[in-house]
């Protein structure tokens, strides 16, 4: 297992196998190497090949192949896997308004985020962006909750005042513009800098907002820069009405672009149905895109086109889309990342299918740039964060392997402890293995978890 040696009570070091993505192709794999973490969470120095280091290395400690999650309902995480046989627009009104208006109750707020965050952790997400209720309490005690576990987070405080339940929605465009700031004025309060929590504009989506309350958003984000989310044709269903609700805007795209809502940083989850124009349109604002493959398989949403987003020069990251999405893991959108591009290739061809690589960029360096945190997390380089999960993959006993005929390298892996759902069996490339792990991986592989140098979970 990889050893730590402290130089002093905040300095680390950290030794053993690192891999992170280089590129959206490429896996870089750093074998017997150092990295050294200073005392604010940062990478000083990496070495590489160090000679006699890790000899016995069980779990690789490596770039977390799962954060960010760049778009999940923390509010939903009770429903997860709770989805029948409805689509979008039902299973909003089945499921999802009921649940989240119960969120009023700051007590059952309270024990619904504090399992999520811990959830998440446990999966390996370090960074994350909430969607919470209309609530300006729960909301905030959410923000307070991911500070005192110590993920870094983005949390907003969701706006609606048309097309949502009377028992559920914004009194008007005017209170959910108070409420949001009370919420960014909230989460200032307890970090300044935004440090590790930050506030995010949330209109839910279009047809859940008056044209007034979108213009108000747009113009609440120009006079603050507070990042936004929302989301972007999702269901067939929900394109035609928002068509029906907005006839004066060509597409569902130009709604938020004539709102002063498609920027740099707005974070659209899905995109499963936008036209060529739309997607050209989303590229030259550079907003962002949040591919939610589980959820969009659950609901039975439709396969986002993720090749032709990204060959159009379009920023892409992977969400869990928690409740819509039936799992809080990462790992689990990496794996739904790639089963989806093979389900679209059938279709359009080969080309549409994602590599391991690819999905795991998406999943770390492709979210790090939805949510603005490229140039902190993402990879093992100085002056970047230590965001970092050791994974743990256990090493297949010798005397079993025999039986078949196989050999084993002593020289990287014992036999771990936490046995998880991947078998090493010694003769695999650390491409493989890496394969493997994104195949087979769960929470049980996930030994220890870092957000900016600090370690928020350790698996007993």
């Amino acid at each position: 297992m990889p050893t730590t040696r402290e130089k002093s009570l905040h300095r680390t070091v950290y030794v053993g196998t690192f891999i992170h993505c280089e590129t959206l192709q490429k896996l870089d794999i750093c074998e017997d190497g150092a990295i050294g973490v200073d005392e604010h969470g940062k990478i000083v120095f990496v070495e590489r090949n160090m000679e006699n280091v890790g000899s016995a290395i069980v779990a690789h400690g490596w770039e977390d192949a799962r954060q960010p999650d760049t778009h999940i309902h923390a509010s939903q995480y009770p429903n997860a896997g709770i989805f029948g046989q409805s689509t979008l627009l039902e299973w909003l009104n089945t499921y999802t308004f009921p649940l989240e208006s119960s969120l009023a109750d700051i007590n059952k707020a309270r024990a619904v985020y504090s399992r999520c965050i811990s959830r998440t952790l446990s999966n390996g997400t370090t960074t994350a962006a909430y969607y919470a209720t209309k609530h300006v309490d729960s909301t905030n005690l959410l923000a307070d909750i991911c500070l005192d576990a110590g993920q870094r987070a983005f949390v907003g405080r969701c706006c609606m005042d048309n097309l949502s339940p009377d028992y559920y929605k914004d009194d008007s465009a005017e209170t959910a513009i108070a409420d949001t700031r009370s919420t960014i004025d909230h989460i200032k309060s307890i970090d300044s800098a935004y440090e590790l929590i930050t506030p995010i504009i949330t209109p839910r989506f279009a047809p859940s907002c008056t044209s007034p309350l979108l213009h108000a958003l747009g113009q609440l984000h120009k006079s603050t820069n507070v990042p936004m989310q929302t989301h972007i044709s999702e269901n067939l269903g929900e394109v035609q009405l928002v068509r029906r609700l907005f006839p004066e805007s060509t597409s569902y795209a130009q709604v938020y672009d004539t709102h002063g809502l498609l920027t740099p940083k707005m974070i659209l989850a899905h995109a499963i149905h936008i036209s060529a124009s739309e997607r050209d349109l989303i590229r030259e604002r550079d907003a962002k895109i949040s591919h939610c493959p589980a959820s969009n398989s659950a609901l039975t949403s439709g396969g986002a086109k993720v090749r032709w987003l990204l060959d159009s020069g379009i920023t892409v990251g992977l969400g869990t889309d928690v409740s819509g999405g039936y799992s809080p893991s990462m790992l689990e959108a990496v794996r739904q990342a790639s089963l989806v591009s093979r389900h679209v290739a059938m279709l359009d061809g080969d080309a549409a299918k994602l590599s391991i690589e690819e999905v795991l960029y998406l999943g770390t360096r492709g979210g790090a740039k939805v949510v603005g945190l490229e140039n902190k997390i993402g990879g093992f380089e100085v002056g970047m964060e230590w965001d970092a999960q050791l994974i743990g993959l256990t090493l297949v006993p010798e005397a079993e392997t025999e039986q078949h005929g196989g050999a084993l390298s002593h020289a990287s892996f014992k036999l771990s402890s936490n046995e998880g759902p991947v078998d090493i069996f010694g003769w695999e490339s650390w491409d493989e293995r890496v394969a493997k792990w994104v195949y087979n991986g769960d929470d049980r592989n996930t030994l220890s978890v870092w957000v900016k140098g600090r370690l928020v979970h350790q698996r007993s």
